[in-house]
């Protein structure tokens, strides 16, 4: 298990002064790097072997929400390795030990020149520790969407929607997403699916759909075929 302990800053906060979904997300993303780079196996890594990993899907449950200031500890491991996937558990605790937030997270490893999926290398396998994945409820990593919904209006991707891949970051889809929920609509489960990668002045054509204590946000290119979609369920009770 990998983790480091933080404090939620202003600069990190929303209106509410919490730290939102895209937050947690950042923080999750920056975990796993940390892990990746202090074993050998981060971004030179696999720029060197032509290589990188490309999230597939997330499913982020959400118990409450940290506040500013409050010290934080967030963690991560991956628990299995299947064919040229990696499969990968997040957490973010509070300074008491409670829970907060826990995620499951699927990645798959791309060759970059061949734009072909590859398995992981033997320093990969060797190196990651794998260990029992949370108790949680997990969710299926494909998202169904039976009626898209209402076609809202188009955008572009711009500079900073982007990695250092120069794809759009997954966490910018969430943003994106984000922009269609209700002003009252509490976030209990956040699950992405990511279909392709979206790229520098790509037109994105965002469709909302609402259902029962759900909203799922398509974002697609002009023929209509999703980049990502992301999943947003309403909390059983208002967080914290």
């Amino acid at each position: 298990m990998y983790f480091f302990d933080s404090r939620v800053r202003y600069s990190e906060t929303d209106e509410e002064g919490k730290l939102g979904i895209p937050g947690i997300v950042d923080y999750f993303q920056d975990v796993s790097t940390f892990q990746s780079e202090d074993l050998g196996l981060g971004v030179e890594y696999l720029k060197g072997l032509g290589l990188v990993w490309v999230m597939s899907a997330w499913q982020i449950v959400i118990h409450s929400y940290p506040r500013l200031g409050e010290r934080i500890r967030v963690g991560t491991f991956p628990y299995e390795f299947k064919g040229f996937m990696g499969l990968r558990n997040f957490f973010l605790d509070g300074e008491d030990g409670q829970r907060m937030a826990e995620a499951n997270s699927v990645w798959t490893l791309m060759n970059l020149e061949k734009g072909i999926p590859a398995r992981p290398t033997a320093e990969m396998i060797g190196r990651y520790v794998l260990e029992e994945r949370l108790p949680m409820d997990y969710a299926s990593r494909k998202i169904a969407v039976a009626d898209r919904g209402e076609a809202k209006e188009p955008f572009t991707v711009g500079m900073q929607h982007l990695d250092s891949n120069h794809h759009v970051n997954n966490g910018q889809y969430i943003h994106m997403a984000m922009e269609y929920l209700p002003e009252d609509f509490a976030v209990g489960q956040m699950r992405a699916e990511y279909k392709k990668s979206a790229l520098l002045h790509d037109t994105v054509h965002p469709f909302v759909g609402v259902g029962e204590g759900t909203v799922t946000v398509s974002l697609c290119d002009g023929q209509d075929s999703p980049y990502a979609v992301v999943e947003f369920a309403r909390a059983k009770k208002k967080q914290n």
